[in-house]
């Protein structure tokens, strides 16, 4: 039996050779695509740059900063601390005598002065008791005159042995008795003007009144009934505490004569209400809150305190003088420390950093970490104790994206000098510790000098009174 030949193959029948065709081909077509999603995701990246970036490259390449100036400049040492203001006198009006209101002499919220009539009190009756005292003291006093008379002459008898000595005595004790009866009828009278007195009620201190407590027409009780309270308002008084780690610098300086400065701001520190003087401090420190309680006195010229008002305290301990200051936007913070970033200066015979921005092509100047020793601050602006120089040029913003050494492109609007502004440094600013210098070799954008992150994406620091940090470069 002869077998059937193989049969031939057809257009649909799988050889090896078309299946190692129809693989090349898959292969081919997923590289091609590969190709195009790459293309079109550089082209997106090129064509649209990230957003919400805060800095621009030049047409050179480098990196568009704003920069400052170092200056000198004053920083007052302070202590912040909420304070309440109290008055130095609250009188609370009473009546010293009993009897039916007839006048109120006051409007509610009138200035007084010490002394001025306040309200009456219906005098009738006082000044019928001081009248009936009056007559009982003419009444004495005539009996005391005769009494006198007989004791003149019963002398005079005794003398020439014409009445006992028994007689004179009597009459001696009675005159005695006269003048007593006297001296008590003075002291009746005196009680009773003093009463009628009473009927007038009068401002015991100089301020404002208050709401009035009772009406018109009233009886009112002696020491009992509340007409009305006085506030002093000139001088007022402050009241706020600092922390017992401070009361040492506070207490040598008032042992030693000196003034020391308060500042009173308003609930938001932005508003300057009066300047006075440190007056005195408490015995003793409250052991629940660590604090000290002192009291500063204001003239408060213009009204600006009101009583029991929260305010903001601001105590200038010392002033230094002619320090350094760099906004408080340059100064970053790295695993070796505190550092700025400094634009080396042009050399000479070069454009200036400013216009060389401007240049199209043209090199722009580098910036080279410098570590720094902050002081204390004022305002926004640091102290700076080493590492800069007056007249250096800091990076204050767009530093960021910088590296040790980066090319830069100084705006010229930026440029400006540091300033010293309102605000006082906190007493109990430290100062940071000079580092030796990395190598600054860290990824740009996330990384400072040394390679590690550099907590340099920071809001620039604005100029508010209240800003007082405690200087140790941090912001």
């Amino acid at each position: 039996m002869i077998p059937n030949p193989p049969p031939e193959p057809g257009p649909w029948t799988s050889t090896p050779e078309r299946l190692s065709r129809r693989r090349k081909g898959l292969w081919a077509a997923a590289a091609a695509a590969f190709v195009l999603v790459l293309a079109a995701i550089v082209y997106f990246r090129l064509a649209h740059p990230p957003a919400g970036a805060n800095f621009r490259r030049a047409g050179n390449n480098a990196l568009a900063v704003g920069v400052a100036r170092v200056t000198r400049g004053d920083v007052p040492i302070t202590i912040d601390s909420l304070g309440t203001v109290t008055p130095l006198a609250t009188v609370t009006v009473h009546p010293q005598v009993t009897g039916p209101l007839t006048k109120i002499a006051f409007t509610e919220g009138q200035l007084v002065k010490a002394g001025d009539l306040l309200a009456v009190i219906d005098p009738r009756p006082f000044q019928a008791a001081l009248d009936q005292a009056q007559g009982q003291l003419q009444h004495d006093r005539a009996l005391l005159a005769n009494a006198r008379v007989d004791l003149e002459r019963y002398k005079t008898l005794v003398a020439e042995n014409s009445v006992a000595e028994q007689t004179y005595a009597t009459q001696k004790a009675t005159v005695l008795q006269d003048e007593a009866t006297v001296t008590a009828d003075e002291a009746t009278v005196e009680t009773a003007r003093l009463n009628l007195s009473y009927c007038q009620i009068r401002s015991p201190v100089a301020g404002s009144v208050g709401l009035r407590q009772v009406d018109l027409g009233n009886v009112v009780t002696a020491y009992s009934t509340s007409i009305v309270v006085v506030t002093q308002l000139q001088p007022m008084s402050v009241l706020f505490t600092i922390p017992e780690d401070s009361l040492g610098q506070v207490v040598q300086r008032l042992h030693n004569g000196e003034k020391l400065v308060a500042a009173a701001y308003d609930r938001t520190f932005t508003t300057l209400l009066d300047t006075g003087v440190l007056a005195n401090t408490d015995n003793q420190i409250d052991v629940t809150t660590g604090t000290l309680k002192l009291r500063a006195i204001f003239n408060n010229q213009q009204g600006e305190l009101f009583p029991m008002q929260f305010v903001n305290v601001r105590l200038t301990l010392q002033t230094l003088h002619d320090q350094l200051l760099v906004p408080g936007a340059a100064v970053q913070q790295g695993a070796s420390g505190t550092f700025v970033y400094v634009v080396e200066p042009d050399p000479p015979g070069t454009p200036s950093a400013s216009s060389t921005s401007s240049t199209p092509g043209a090199p722009g100047p580098a910036v080279h970490v410098r570590y720094v020793t902050t002081g204390p601050s004022t305002g926004n602006m640091i102290s700076i104790r080493s590492g800069l120089q007056l007249g250096d040029t800091v990076v204050v913003d767009g530093a960021d994206q910088l590296r040790d050494g980066a090319v830069v492109s100084v705006q010229a609007s930026s440029i400006s000098a540091a300033a010293g502004s309102s605000g006082g440094a906190s007493s109990n600013g430290t100062a940071g510790n000079t580092q030796p210098q990395g190598n600054g070799r860290g990824r740009r954008g996330a990384h400072g000098p040394g390679g590690q992150y550099s907590g340099a994406r920071q809001q620039r620091a604005t100029s508010q009174p209240p800003s007082s940090t405690a200087g140790n470069g941090t912001q």
